[in-house]
C-alpha cells in the first residue's frame, strides 16, 4: 500500500536530505494541519469563496509534494487548477475522493514514519 500512495525516492530523499528526525516532524504536522486543509476546501466550497478553496488545494497539494504523496498532490493541483465547478456535485464528488486518497496517503505516512 506504500509504494501506491508514497513515491519512497521522493521520501527517501527527503530523509537524506533533512535527516529522519526531522522528517518525523514534518510527518507529524502534516497529518495534524491536512484535515484543516480539507475542511478549508469544504467551508470555501459552501461558502462559494473561490480564493480560498485555490489556497487551501494549493497548500495541500504543495504539502504532499513534500512526502511524495503523488496522488494526493495530483488530486489537490486539480481542485487549485479548475477552481470552484459550476457544479457543486462535481466538486463534492472531487472532494471525497481526495479526502479518501488523503487517508490512504496518511496511513502510508503512518506506515513509514513508524518503520
Amino acid at each position: 500500500m506504500t509504494e501506491n500512495q508514497i513515491d519512497l525516492t521522493v521520501y527517501s530523499e527527503l530523509q537524506e536530505t533533512t535527516g529522519s528526525d526531522f522528517v518525523l516532524e514534518l510527518v507529524d504536522t502534516f497529518l495534524e494541519e491536512a484535515p484543516g486543509m480539507l475542511s478549508d476546501l469544504r467551508e470555501a466550497r459552501a461558502d462559494g469563496d473561490a480564493d480560498r478553496f485555490r489556497q487551501a488545494a494549493h497548500s495541500l497539494k504543495s504539502n504532499a509534494n513534500i512526502f511524495g504523496a503523488v496522488a494526493l498532490a495530483a488530486e489537490a493541483r486539480q481542485l487549485e487548477l479548475e477552481g470552484l465547478n459550476c457544479d457543486p456535485a462535481s466538486d463534492e464528488a472531487a472532494m471525497t475522493e481526495l479526502e479518501a486518497t488523503f487517508a490512504s496517503a496518511a496511513a502510508a505516512l503512518k506506515t513509514l514514519r513508524n518503520d
